[in-house]
């Protein structure tokens, strides 16, 4: 549709002085060669609404419809020739062939120009014009077998010639009486020398409706045709001479008030002919839209100033778009609207469960607060903070909280956000403005109280432009969200019926303030049962649903699976083991592809072919025959692992190494264990001597790795005392635990991360803290019934659990040193 549809006359006259290159001057021979062209048999027809295209006259139009962009697109890319008619009816969006004119225009495109709008605008120049015979085609746009439409030429008589120059006087008169058209236009008139062009140009932009012109374009006689725009510019004139008269006639003075009516009206006027809504139509409309939400006094008081502040602007003004754009803000957020939960505890449970398998805490926690929820009918929705190992399935179990509440979900990614702004949002008046994401995600939600999942809050990060992490302190404070104060918004919005559950993999990097307000609730890895029946009744599905196949196609036995996460996977998640599963699906779907036999039931050779050779071995503990070699267990951001502590002695002077890549704290360890030892010697049976005579070395293997922290302080102790005494530690035997240099063991962090690796890597005896007792109780029974664990306070009592009274040799030579130093 055009962006000068409708044009008035008198509005489009300047265009040809401004640009002749988009406006040119046909002369008698150019006009002559045109009308001479031959018209295609078969033209793509583009449809226009509120214009109607003359031969000879160039027009731009801007195209909205998806169809005229497709034609468009593809005669600008081919010869460029196009037919253009106009609708019968203006007011239909989508019209069919039979809503078309049957008398249109061959046109051609001049150009093709993107517009800063987004838009497409094109310049097309008629040739000449044809009839419609027949539709070829209706999608993607319309095709029609054309023939052309001839045109009647009168005799060049002295009445036709008197005619012709009465409307180039009553045009350029027109020019004279309309103050806004320059002068030069009428000299641009004046030397058009094409009789039909003129008359054409001057049917084209007249202030005329669709079907005035429409008429005219019909007409065969172009002495006709002459004769109706005279008519019409006659009655033009008339009204042109009416109105200076009365000017003339009645000078007074507009006061600001009427002076902005009338031009308000004039601009409302100009809006409706271009095809859009005047401001006093949009501001209507926001107003009959606000009479329809649920919001507060307060808030309806203060979109109400707003409007009126939008109905004093001008709509030319920079601000005007911002304003509106502030105001459907303001209208798109469901202030009061909630979606309604569901109380079925049952069902709550049933879904949580065929979700997710495990993660009680989590499962428990929820069906707590429907059921609080259900007493009460009101309650601040709790922030709770899932923390754990990637691959746990911690921002899935958004979408299954948010299915067995019956609330909409939304989730924000947090990872690398380190401008304040997307938080709290910009002050609107900025150029570009916006709220915050936490603003923007409840209006793409559409309720006041959707399940809003937080993702990696431990990855925000902060910079010059602000800390969001503080940002976050208002969104996760029950005691504050409920005026939560959005810089776009200039208005406080109640958060506290949203349910906001954010992730982390660490809590080592949550500003405590904001770890403070969040319920911390622990989503610990999985066991090997626990990954089999992840594996068999979620990820195997998946996969294969994934990859086009049928449940029949693949078949995975339990003992295939349990081979897949002890050979080719080492983590607490499952998003390790989903890829290997996703590698056999494709093996098998290879094989369906290429019509081969397989078996379908994989067995463990079939996988092996598949994923290669095992990449782990489960068997970790060997190496404990050797004097001072202990297997420690250790927490990684991925999960439990097991690492192994190396001490050995070399003649020397007493100097203690260390190496492996390790923290402070760990060296710190290693020498609390050395003074430990040296006080006790004698308690464990270790001349004094070796100390000055003997020096030792620590290592920590996989010295790519940061190694850190106090759990190694046992294992450090152990490894020592081995050492010096030459006693072997006991086989299938891991330990984790801080030591003092008073003799006690301290608790650990990360029990149950620790097991789930000591179990993967087949320990069967695991020495711990005492009150590190109360984490293993938490752990399934079932989960750890083949592990031995043993509780000490003492560090004395870690050196009896874990040495063998068997040496691997003698005792260590005292006697080696120098006769001068007797």
């Amino acid at each position: 549709m055009s962006k000068f549809d409708n044009f008035d006359f008198n509005q489009a006259l300047p265009l040809i002085t401004e640009d002749t290159e988009f406006f040119p001057l046909i002369s008698q021979e150019d006009e002559e060669e045109m009308n001479n062209e031959q018209t295609p048999e078969v033209l793509p027809i583009l449809p226009l609404r509120n214009t109607v295209l003359f031969p000879g006259v160039v027009i731009p139009i801007t195209i909205g419809r998806d169809k005229s962009i497709k034609l468009i697109k593809d005669a600008y890319k081919g010869d460029k020739t196009i037919g253009v008619v106009a609708q019968r009816d203006v007011s239909i969006e989508d019209p069919q062939f039979s809503d078309l004119n049957t008398i249109g225009t061959v046109a051609v495109i001049i150009k093709m120009l993107q517009m800063p709008d987004g838009n497409t605008t094109v310049i097309i120049q008629g040739k000449n014009r044809f009839q419609l015979q027949e539709e070829l085609q209706e999608e993607p746009y319309f095709k029609a077998a054309v023939t052309k439409f001839e045109e009647v030429r009168p005799k060049l008589d002295k009445e036709f010639k008197a005619m012709v120059s009465s409307v180039k006087e009553m045009a350029m008169q027109i020019i004279q009486y309309s103050p806004n058209i320059p002068s030069e236009a009428g000299i641009a008139i004046k030397n058009i020398e094409s009789t039909p062009f003129l008359i054409n140009f001057i049917s084209s932009n007249m202030n005329g409706t669709v079907s005035e012109k429409q008429k005219m374009l019909e007409v065969a006689n172009l002495r006709t045709r002459a004769e109706m725009v005279l008519e019409h510019l006659t009655l033009e004139l008339q009204m042109l001479e009416l109105k200076n008269q009365i000017q003339n006639k009645v000078k007074v003075d507009l006061d600001k008030q009427q002076r902005d009516y009338f031009l308000n009206q004039q601009l409302k006027t100009i809006q409706e002919e271009l095809g859009g809504n005047s401001p006093d139509m949009e501001i209507e409309n926001l107003r009959a839209r606000a009479m329809k939400k649920l919001w507060s006094k307060d808030t309806a008081s203060h979109f109400s100033k707003e409007l009126d502040k939008l109905a004093r602007m001008n709509p030319a003004a920079a601000d005007y778009s911002v304003q509106i754009n502030y105001l459907e803000v303001l209208l798109d957020l469901p202030w009061n609207f909630s979606t309604k939960d569901n109380f079925d505890l049952k069902r709550a449970q049933k879904i949580l469960d065929k979700d997710h398998y495990g993660l009680e805490k989590v499962k428990k926690r929820i069906i707590e607060y429907l059921a609080v929820l259900k007493l009460k009918h009101n309650m601040k929705a709790p922030i709770l903070c899932l923390v754990g190992p990637p691959g746990v399935g911690k921002t899935s179990l958004g979408k299954s909280i948010a299915k067995a509440l019956g609330r909409k979900y939304v989730r924000m990614a947090l990872g690398g956000v380190r401008d304040e702004a997307e938080i709290r949002g910009h002050r609107k008046t900025y150029i570009g403005a916006m709220p915050g994401r936490v603003i923007q995600s409840i209006k793409k939600a559409g309720s006041a109280n959707p399940v809003f999942v937080l993702d990696e809050i431990d990855k925000v990060g902060n910079d010059h432009r602000g800390d969001p992490s503080s940002a976050l302190l208002e969104v996760l404070d029950p005691e504050q969200n409920n005026a939560f104060n959005d810089h776009f918004l200039e208005l406080d919005y109640d958060l506290s019926n949203v349910m906001f559950i954010a992730t982390a993999n660490s809590l080592s990097s949550i500003q405590p303030a904001l770890l403070d307000r969040m319920e911390i609730i622990e989503v610990n890895g999985y066991t090997i049962e626990e990954k089999i029946e992840i594996a068999r009744k979620h990820l195997l599905p998946k996969q294969k649903e994934l990859h086009g196949l049928k449940s029949k196609d693949v078949n995975l036995k339990n003992s295939v699976i349990e081979k897949i996460i002890e050979d080719y996977t080492r983590e607490s998640g499952v998003r390790g083991l989903e890829k290997k599963i996703g590698a056999v699906v494709r093996g098998a779907a290879t094989k369906i592809a290429m019509e081969e036999e397989y078996n379908i039931n994989f067995g463990p050779q079939e996988v092996e072919n598949i994923l290669g050779a095992p990449i782990y071995d489960k068997d970790l503990y060997e190496g404990n025959e050797f004097a001072g070699v202990v297997t420690g267990l250790a927490w990684t951001q991925v999960g439990g692992d097991i690492l192994f502590i190396e001490a050995s002695l070399s003649p020397g002077k007493g100097k203690m190494s260390l190496t492996g890549n390790l923290g402070d704290v760990m060296k710190e360890s290693a020498s609390i264990a050395m003074a430990y030892i040296r006080a006790h010697a004698e308690e464990f049976g270790i001349d004094y001597k070796i100390f000055d005579q003997w020096d030792v070395h620590i290592h920590v293997p996989a010295g790519a790795t940061p190694k850190d922290g106090p759990s190694a302080g046992i294992t450090m102790l152990t490894a020592l005392t081995s050492a010096f005494t030459q006693r072997m530690v006991k086989p299938h035997l891991a330990m984790t635990g801080e030591i003092t240099l008073r003799g006690k063991v301290l608790p650990v962090g990360g029990i149950q991360e620790k097991i789930l690796a000591a179990k993967r890597a087949n320990i069967k005896d695991v020495i711990l803290c005492k009150s590190n007792k109360k984490d293993i109780l938490e752990i399934k029974e079932s989960y750890i019934k083949d592990l031995n664990f043993h509780y000490v306070s003492e560090m004395s009592e870690v050196i009896k659990l874990a040495l063998m009274d068997k040496k691997v040799k003698k005792p260590l030579d005292l006697t080696y040193k120098k006769a001068s130093e007797d």
